[in-house]
């Protein structure tokens, strides 16, 4: 089982030929590599596995993964 994080695109960038960018897990913001993702915009949400962004998601389905980890956060 892999856990792949939503985030938000807050800048993308390239460094070594790599389309790359920062990535804003509520408030902690972390690069990512953007390569997999080429439709991947400023604002989008992105599914990040181990550093590389897998999927551009659907807004409302970020903000809900993103309320259930926040759930289960609180329950600790």
């Amino acid at each position: 089982m892999c856990l792949g994080i939503p985030g938000k695109i807050v800048e993308i960038y390239e460094s070594t030929g790599l389309r790359m960018g920062r990535i804003d897990y509520g408030g902690v913001i972390k690069e990512a590599c953007l390569a997999y993702v080429p439709e991947g915009n400023l604002g989008d949400y992105v599914l990040v596995h181990a550093g590389f962004a897998l999927n551009v998601l659907a807004p409302d389905e970020a903000e809900e993964t993103l309320k259930v980890f926040r759930e289960l956060e609180d329950m600790t």
